[in-house]
């Protein structure tokens, strides 16, 4: 292991490869601006926050399309990748981009649009946003909910990748 060097310090590629041996899911997080328009980025900063009652939180750059437009509007969904899905991560992590060419915008059964056949989806409303160094981190109520098994995508160093159970049951604490 390679020794860190020390507070205030910190390279920020540092900071990014150390938190790369992280793995994470992979999705993402979708919302129409004010105008109606669509945006969605990619994100790996994702985590529940609470069941009762059920909020999740996102982390977006501080000057993100997206993060401008889920601020405006005060609502997103989340769409959790499936592994096939990794040309669409790939699509939605690119700057700068209109993400949405040539793609129908799917609903379901939410408001915002969502990514088709996604594991799962959460439709959330803004509870509230708290500034972060270079990051705006989101708490989102989670409005609607919606999954189906199958594999998903993992992120792990910078690539994309799958996740392989070791076969055992899911622990009694999962559900």
């Amino acid at each position: 292991m390679s020794p860190t060097t020390g507070p205030g310090v910190l390279d920020p590629a540092d900071m990014r490869r150390v938190m790369g041996r992280f793995t994470t899911g992979v999705a993402v997080i979708t919302t129409l601006d004010a105008d109606g328009d669509p945006h969605g980025m990619t994100v790996n900063s994702l985590t529940s926050v609470s069941l009762e009652p059920p909020m999740i939180l996102v982390c977006f750059g501080a000057r993100a399309r997206t993060a401008l437009a889920v601020a405006a509007s005060g609502r997103f969904a989340v769409s959790i990748l499936a592994a096939r899905q990794e040309p669409i991560a790939r699509r939605f992590a690119g700057r700068g981009e209109d993400h949405f060419a040539g793609l129908p915008l799917t609903y379901g059964e939410h408001d915002v649009p969502v990514v088709p056949d996604a594991l799962a989806h959460l439709e959330c409303a803004v509870e509230r946003r708290i500034t972060a160094g270079d990051h705006v981190v989101v708490l989102g109520a989670v409005q609607r909910t919606c999954d189906r098994d199958g594999p998903p995508l993992a992120f792990l160093g910078g690539r994309f990748g799958d996740f392989t159970g070791r076969g055992h049951e899911a622990p009694a604490w999962f559900f």
